[in-house]
């Protein structure tokens, strides 16, 4: 338990301090493909113009990632801007395990090596193609692959989902066909048997997240499991031939299976062993459930293999999902919303389904569930299940719709909302539709300013990492990259760009300087949130952007 925050004796607002996350909204470094700028946002540019404000990082070390050339993404964003330090997150702990050697001396792939070879089995990888270190790493995969065979198993299949999402939008080929020969080299001995068995989009089958669309996890179980679907001699094929026929990018190309002679390469059989080698949470709840719930009610999994399965991480460890994994996931403890629990302040939690889980569970640490029922509530508001280009404005009226609804209810202390926008329609790669994302959320931001300055608030604008603000693929020298007909190739990635912290303070006495703090990153977000709300901050916080007087 942790011991309650002390009053800095020096800010107090009559009305709650709400801080607002711009999923996906930085500060681009083209003028070329930043949506951001492009769009008419008057409200924003109202609170350049008047507020104090300044850059904070979002990317690389300064979340925890293995270097800055790694973009942040939502996870470790949300996780930074919740517990006020930089925890080593998944892709560090799992590079350091593998390289060090820790994760095959370990427990679990000591076991389930062992099954396989028990069993004369295979050992089955599943998870996202791609070198984007957001849930996975290309890299990581070889390196188990070439430990399996060194330890004596005999089969591997490796159901390979495609990205396009935090790489280039239509990369795949540059990743599964240098992926496809590396597993022929090591088959060629006759002694091993490596090959790609099945694969698909990371949009339309196995990656769904916080229970979405569960139609995705059943088309990606009977793609990797049953076997079921449209044939292919080859996952190159497959990704040509889909590609000419829907004109989908990547990240949206329907499921194949690989098949010879009519028979699918890589089902999953009793006795078999499977690792999902995603190390990121969220969208990997979904699919270990159905490999782990003795009863599904969600789909019918028609046939349930009895296999050894194992995630790279553990992906919720309050509910401990999976029951096994490879590497021990980043222990965050003594988070904003628990010292804001334990201090007695009342606290609200808003996003749409999409974002949901990342203004809670991550931003509480990976830990599910509230710390007080009695101080906290969470409300989700059910996304569309529709292509987010085609709605592009997503939920952001209906989340400010409630969070003014609470405002002038004057029940809360803390309040915290996502607005998905910017991430969401930013990954699409549509520039017009990520245009219209920023003009909508930029309405509401409007709104929000009214009611928190009618009750005399605090508004706290920042963001986890960017990607509307850099839609377009540049070159080297920062000239943008056209396809074919002319046209801009599309960026569907996260950028490596800063994001704001603006502070909309209507009812400023002076307490603090409003020359802001430079050169932090967003983990300065809990002890800001602290000091507006009248407490100094832990002192082991990374410091606030605000400097009290």
């Amino acid at each position: 338990m942790v011991e309650p925050l002390k009053k800095n004796g020096l800010i107090e607002r009559k009305g709650p301090v709400v801080l607002v996350i711009m999923d996906g909204v930085g500060f681009g470094k083209y003028k070329e493909g930043d949506a951001v700028a492009s769009a008419v946002t008057k409200n924003l540019d109202k609170f350049y113009e008047t507020c104090p404000w300044t850059k904070l990082k979002a990317h690389g070390t300064a979340v925890g990632l293995p270097s800055d050339a790694d973009m942040g993404n939502s996870e470790v964003g949300h996780n930074a801007m919740g517990c006020g330090r930089v925890f080593s997150q998944g892709a560090k702990l799992v590079a350091q395990s593998i390289e060090e050697g820790k994760m095959f001396q370990g427990e679990t792939w000591t076991k389930l090596v062992k099954n396989v070879k028990d069993n004369n089995s295979t050992l089955h990888f599943i998870g996202l193609l791609s070198d984007g270190n957001v849930h996975s790493h290309i890299n990581n995969l070889k390196a188990m692959v070439v430990e399996a065979k060194k330890e004596g198993v005999k089969k591997v299949r490796v159901h390979a989902l495609l990205d396009g999402r935090d790489v280039g939008e239509m990369s795949a080929l540059d990743y599964f066909d240098p992926f496809a020969e590396f597993l022929a080299e090591l088959s060629a001995d006759g002694t091993f048997d490596a090959k790609i068995a099945s694969g698909g989009g990371r949009m339309v089958i196995t990656m769904d997240r916080y229970n979405a669309n569960w139609d995705m996890v059943k088309k990606g179980w009977e793609t990797h499991v049953l076997g079921e679907g449209r044939q292919f001699a080859s996952a190159h094929g497959a990704i040509e031939t889909l590609r000419k026929e829907t004109g989908a990018i990547d990240q949206d190309l329907p499921p194949f299976v690989v098949a010879e002679n009519g028979k699918p390469v890589g089902t999953i059989e009793d006795g078999d062993s499977v690792i999902l080698f995603n190390f990121r949470g969220d969208r990997a709840l979904e699919i270990t459930k159905a490999f782990e719930a003795k009863e599904l009610t969600e789909f019918d999994r028609k046939r349930v293999p009895v296999v050894e399965y194992a995630g790279m991480m553990e992906y919720d460890g309050d509910l401990h999902v999976p029951h096994q994994y490879l590497v021990s996931p980043p222990a965050i403890d003594r988070t904003l919303a628990e010292y804001l629990c334990t201090s007695g302040v009342k606290q609200f939690s808003i996003s749409e389904t999409q974002k949901f889980g990342h203004v809670t569970y991550f931003f509480n640490g990976n830990k599910s569930g509230k710390f007080d029922e009695n101080l906290e509530e969470y409300v989700e508001v059910p996304s569309d299940i529709v292509p987010f280009e085609e709605r592009p404005w997503m939920k952001c009226a209906d989340i400010t719709d409630r969070v003014i609804k609470e405002i002038e209810g004057g029940k809360w202390d803390f309040i915290k909302l996502n607005y998905p926008n910017g991430d969401m329609v930013g990954h699409t790669g549509v520039y017009e539709a990520v245009v219209c994302s920023m003009e909508a959320m930029d309405l509401q931001l409007g709104r929000l300013k009214s009611a928190i300055e009618k009750a005399g608030g605090v508004m706290i604008i920042t963001a986890d990492h960017g990607n509307a603000d850099d839609m377009y693929e540049h070159g080297k020298d920062g000239s943008v990259k056209t396809k074919a007909n002319g046209d801009p190739k599309a960026k569907t990635s996260h950028s490596l760009n800063p994001v704001p912290c603006i502070i909309y303070d209507p009812e400023y006495k002076g307490e603090y300087s409003k020359a802001l703090n430079e050169g932090l990153g967003i983990s300065s977000i809990p002890a800001t949130c602290m000091n507006f709300l009248g407490y100094d901050a832990p002192s082991d916080y990374d410091k606030s952007v605000i400097n009290l007087n």
